[in-house]
This record gives C-alpha cells, structure tokens and sequence, in this order.
C-alpha cells in the first residue's frame, strides 16, 4: 500500500505534491519523491529514503518549479526501502516516469524480457518495469502513427498495462505530452479530484480534500487522462466512458481514516482488500510452489518451530494446526520471550518460522538469532520490508497488507494467516504430502477468504448491540475448541488491549478443569462454535456454562438455529471449512471488542501503555 498523488494545472505543482503527500504518510513511509515537468520542458525527479521528512528537507534546500507533477510515499514490497528503489521511476530515455501502488505479480517475466531487448535497470522494484513497457509503446505508436483521441501516451499506458498481471494504481507523465498525466488502476484504489482548470490524482480522498470534494472513483481496469481543462476517463479496450461524480463531506480528519471514526476500525474493514493484496503473486502459482521460496530445498526437514509473540503467537498456533495436518510434520509453537532463554531442540533439519508485524520485536528476533546459530533453516515473515528480523534470514514472505496505524493488530493478524497458510501448501508441495491438485484445490479456497470476511462484516451492528450490553463487567471469557481455541485467545486479547476489560482465551474442554469455578450471572462467556469436528462437544461446554447461570454470547455459521437453544445470542459467519474459519470468526471479535471499547470511552488507536512494535526487552 503506497500513496499516489498527481497535480495538472495553473498554480506551482510541488506545494500541492508534498501537501497531498503528508496526508497520505499513513499508506507509506519506506521512502518518498516527487517528478515535475519545469517551465524550461525537463523532468525534475527528486527522492529520498526514509520518511517524508527527509524528502522535504531536500526540496526546502532545492525547490523544483513546475505546474505538472507527481508524487509518491512508498510502502517497500519489492526491493528494500532505499534512494534508489523510491518512486518515481523513469525509463530508458528519462522522458517519462511512473509511480505504482500495487504489485506487478509477472514483473520477473517482463523484466527479463526487457533486459534481452537491451533496456537498463536502475532499481529492484516491479515498477520500474512499467515504465520501460510504456516507453517500447510509445515507441510503436510513434512509428505507426496511432493514438487514443489525440493522446500517444494514454494508448501507450493502457497498451503496456495490457502485458501486466498483478494489482496497481498507477500515475504517469511524460515529456512528450507535458500537459497531461495519466492514471490508472486494477485492485488498487485510484480517484480523480477536479477543479478550475487543475485537476488532482490520488491513491486515497485526503490528499485533495483541502483543494476539491469534486471526486471521480476510477473502476476496475479504468484509466484517466488529466489535462489542465477536464479529465476523461476510458476503459482497458479504448472506449471512452462516462464517469460518475461524487460530492465528498467529510471533514480533513475523518477523511484521513477513510470517512471512519478510528484507524482501528477502518482497518478491520480492510482485512477483505488486505488479504486479496497478500496473495497476489502466490496463489494461482503452479502447485502451489512459491517463488520466494524457490531455493530453500524443504524436502528434508523433520520438524517445524514457530517463534512469536503477541497477536503474532496466536497466528502461530492457528497455523500449526494446518501445517501438522497437510505437512505430516511436528510443530512447535514458542513464545519468543520464552524460546530465547530456553534450550530448544534445534538443528539443520529443523525449519524454524520467526513471525513479527514490525519486524523489530527484540524477543523474536533474539530467538530467531539463536535458532539461525543452531543451524535450523529460517524464514521471516513480517510486514516492513528490511526489517531486524529479515536481515539473515534464508528466506523472507512479506504480508503486503500494506501499513497498519491502530496499534492493535487486526488486518496483520489476518495477514499473518494467509501467508502462513500459503507457507504450510509450500512446504507440503516440498516435502511430497500433498499433490498439486491438492495444492491448488486449498489456494483457491484461500482465494475466496476476503468474500467470506467481507460477509462477515455485516455483523458489525449485532457485535455492537452485544458489546453495548457487556461493556461494563469487569471479566469475560473467551472458550473454543481446536483451531476455535487460538481464535478465542485472540479475541481476548483485542478485548484486553482496546477496551481494558479483562478477558481470558481459553479451551472449552479445560472449563471444567478449573476455570468453571469462575462462571456467575456476571461473567459472559463468548463461545466459538462454528461448524468443525468438535462441533457437538462445543455446544455440550456451552451448556455447562450456561447451567452455571453464565450468559452466553456464541458465535456461529449461518443456518445453524440449533445453537440459538443453548446461547443468549448468537452472531453468524459464513459457512467456510474449519481449518479456514478463523479468518471469519475473528472479524465479529474485533468488532465486539472495538464497540465495548468504544462505550467505555478509550482510546482505541493509541490504548495506554502500549506501542506497535516492541524493540526492548
């Protein structure tokens, strides 16, 4: 997830860039730059490592002059956060340039393909391949004298985009055509802002709010071509087409997380474009192999080892239920802070898996150092590219859910699922347990996870409701059984962690090995019990916590009305299989502990005494 800005019109475009930029730091801030075409006719492009800041302090000590331009705040998923990987990046002649959002899944085919044809490469990125397919398309067109309605580089664009497989927005300009930018977009977000003679392109509304609420939302596969005196917009074959017009109100803040209240909630709605985003580029790859994974030989390992912490640990643990089952290989599951000053079992047969949002948690890392020492094979999976934790690793997998600003996990949560899910068919395709019709049977069930999550956001106004009438206990507990039971941990910990309300995750078939003793009227216990082998068991637990007087809150698949005989209430979730129902059952959780949160008046993006990434000890 990166943040796209572009400006075309009468006033000096680098002041509006760096504004939009600064609203849009959330999607972003890897690495920043700017291109804009001067008034002497050359293309200025200036970039800077690190956050935004950096970028402006360059352009404060050397301003660019121009009233055409584009803008970029990276967030890294190919090639390391650095000068050279920044966007916008240029082709061969340095007359045009490109910033994407996006990931261009066949950039290693069509980049190998160019380097044959005798281009040059100047960063590691998927985006610079775009620009050297547009520059070869103008090139065409040049000499076939073809255009789109009096635009060579509209015809170019959408031509070159035409080769590309992947998710994108994207902005281009061109020397050739000095007076206009182009956009683009395909599972990316991508609006046009219009005004009085200027018009606006941006990844995301607040990066024009302040200048128009005049918004055109490009659909999928649509390009636009922005020129001082209108936009129009057209389609992947060519044809123009009518855009619709929306009025925007919202205020600056607001718009800022979307038109939601709180990041926190604004990204527990991303989870269904998140995790759409983390599988591009793998699922659909033949077998189910992954590329990023291409040279570890996994044939040969004997045992599996899983260190994190948190959220992260609870990923984890759901995930090693899949991984025994499709790998036939023992898993062990390790808090870091724990692994780090134990003495594990660890050698070159040993596949160990360090899991960490930030990349930088100091447990994980020290534990995953010491399993790096033992000789194990490593691999790192973390949302920030160049972090701590993939220094070293033999392999890294980035969730490419894009930046996550509430510091509760939620849509990273989910990530991490994915991507250790997809890790698990890999490892399984490696080792010979699963076939590759196996494989691809599994991914496509993957692939449909963002639909089913989408489902299950329509619970929002009953966990609501729900959350309004337990907000103010003092304890709730959280019972599950299998892969219902890690969920259940989970969702304790977001109720803890947002709302402070204290909460246990725990398994349902150990109520009565203690924890009964602590069910009254008072206590409510939320109950996982969606469809799964245990399924009867579950509902045999519920019944014992509600002979105890214990209210019931269960969670359940839809058109089970069975379960409304032994629960005070019930919050649905589409049907899925049951190694896959995390991912759906968490959503009602996260929104029950966000609404509980919210009646109890806290602070939801910044709860007290914690920090997004833990760096010490």
């Amino acid at each position: 997830m990166c943040g796209i800005i572009g400006y075309i019109g009468g006033s000096e475009s680098l002041p509006v860039l760096m504004d939009g930029l600064r609203r849009l730091e959330y999607r972003g801030y890897d690495s920043a730059g700017v291109a804009v075409i001067g008034p002497d006719g050359s293309l200025d492009i200036r970039r800077a490592a690190g956050k935004l800041i950096n970028l402006s302090n360059e352009l404060d000590a050397a301003p660019v002059l121009g009233k055409v331009g584009i803008g970029h705040t990276r967030w890294a998923t190919h090639g390391r956060p650095s000068t050279e990987n920044a966007h916008p990046h240029t082709d061969c002649t340095g007359r045009l340039c490109v910033v994407q959002n996006g990931i261009v899944e066949n950039y290693a085919t069509l980049r190998r393909g160019l380097l044959e044809r005798g281009h040059v490469f100047t960063s590691e990125t998927d985006t610079e391949v775009l620009a050297h397919l547009i520059e070869e398309e103008l090139a065409k067109l040049e000499r076939l004298g073809e255009e789109d309605n009096g635009s060579r580089l509209l015809s170019a664009v959408r031509q070159a985009l035409a080769q590309v497989r992947g998710a994108y927005a994207i902005a281009v300009l061109s020397l050739d055509e000095p007076q206009s930018i182009v956009g683009a977009r395909l599972s990316a977000p991508l609006i046009v802002g219009l005004g009085d003679q200027e018009n606006y392109l941006a990844s995301d509304i607040p990066a024009v709010l302040a200048r128009t609420r005049q918004i055109i939302r490009l659909g999928e596969g649509e390009l636009a071509l922005l020129t001082p005196a209108g936009v129009s917009v057209w389609d992947q074959v060519g044809k123009q087409i009518e855009a619709s017009i929306t009025r925007v109100d919202w205020d600056q803040k607001a718009a800022e997380k979307g038109g939601y209240p709180h990041f926190v909630l604004k990204e527990i709605y991303e989870q269904p474009e998140a995790l759409t985003n983390a599988m591009v580029g793998r699922v659909g790859q033949p077998g189910g192999m992954l590329a990023e994974l291409s040279h570890l030989d996994l044939g040969g390992i004997n045992r599996v080892v899983m260190l994190a912490c948190g959220t992260s640990h609870y990923a984890c643990m759901i995930s090693k239920y899949a991984i025994e089952q499709w790998c036939q290989l023992p898993v062990e599951v390790a808090v870091a802070s724990e692994a780090r000053y134990a003495d594990p079992v660890i050698d070159d047969r040993t596949l160990a898996i360090a899991v960490s949002q930030s990349g930088e948690t100091a447990d994980t890392l020290a534990a995953f150092d010491q399993a790096k020492r033992s000789g194990a094979k490593t691999i790192a999976v973390a949302n920030s590219v160049g972090s701590a934790i993939t220094i070293g690793a033999d392999a890294v997998m980035y969730l490419q859910v894009g930046p996550e600003i509430g510091v509760v996990a939620t849509k990273t949560f989910t990530g991490q699922l994915a991507v250790l899910m997809m890790l698990g068919v890999h490892v399984a395709r490696a080792r010979g347990t699963m076939t590759g019709e196996g494989a691809e049977a599994l991914l496509t069930e993957l692939s449909r996870v963002p639909e089913a999550m989408q489902r299950a956001l329509a619970c929002a106004d009953e966990a609501a409701r729900i959350a309004d009438s337990v907000a103010n206990v003092d304890h709730l507990l959280f019972i599950g059984r299998g892969v219902g039971y890690p969920t259940a941990m989970e969702g304790a910990l977001k109720l803890k962690e947002i709302s402070y309300i204290h909460a246990e995750g725990y398994p349902a078939g150990e109520l009565k090995h203690g924890p009964i003793a602590l069910l009254e009227p008072s206590m409510p216990v939320l109950a996982v019990a969606t469809d799964s082998k245990t399924y009867e068991k579950m509902v045999s637990n519920i019944q014992e916590v509600r002979a105890r007087g214990a209210r019931v809150i269960a969670i359940a698949t839809e058109g089970d009305e069975e379960i409304r005989q032994h629960a005070d209430e019930v919050i649905y979730v589409p049907p899925m299989s049951e190694l896959f129902s995390p991912f759906a059952n968490v959503v009602p959780m996260q929104l029950f502990s966000y609404y509980a949160a919210i009646h109890r008046g806290c602070d939801v993006d910044q709860p007290r005494n914690l920090a997004k990434s833990v760096t010490v000890e």
